[in-house]
């Protein structure tokens, strides 16, 4: 069965263009909704937790993406193109919004109060596979942050 973590599922052209993504409309009637999220091959779904003022990521993922929607909470995404010295852009993700990070794209996230997310990944994200495929970098520096 490891040989299903090998498997390829998509190609960048199936990725969304922008950061932050477009949610479909709900279904909903008397029950309830249903919110799809994620409508497209993974290997992972993970529930992160993270404290106010916390800084996590500070990465960049070379074959690996992810989407994180965010449960409770909120955060400042930060990102830029790896291999670049560019002023990284920001995008703050509340919670109901989801944002998406491709391969090759330096991403930190600062943690504006207690916030529990899902991440859903290309990926398995057993720490040996996660290990070989990120690469860290100091996009946001966790000392700078009050």
């Amino acid at each position: 069965m490891e040989n299903w973590k090998n498997v390829v599922l998509d190609e960048p052209g199936m990725w969304p263009t922008e950061g932050l993504v477009s949610l479909e409309p709900a279904h909903v009637d008397a029950r309830g909704t249903i919110q799809s999220l994620v409508n497209f091959p993974m290997k992972n779904l993970s529930l992160i937790t993270s404290k106010k003022g916390s800084v996590r990521s500070n990465h960049y993922h070379v074959t690996d993406w992810h989407y994180m929607y965010v449960l409770a909470g909120s955060f400042d995404y930060f990102y830029r193109p790896t291999g670049t010295d560019s002023q990284p852009s920001v995008i703050r993700v509340n919670a109901g919004e989801m944002v998406f990070t491709p391969p090759m794209e330096d991403h930190a996230t600062v943690f504006l109060e207690d916030t529990s997310l899902l991440a859903m990944s290309r990926n398995p994200r057993d720490q040996v596979a996660y290990e070989a495929d990120v690469r860290r970098v100091v996009l946001v520096n966790p000392d700078s942050i009050a």
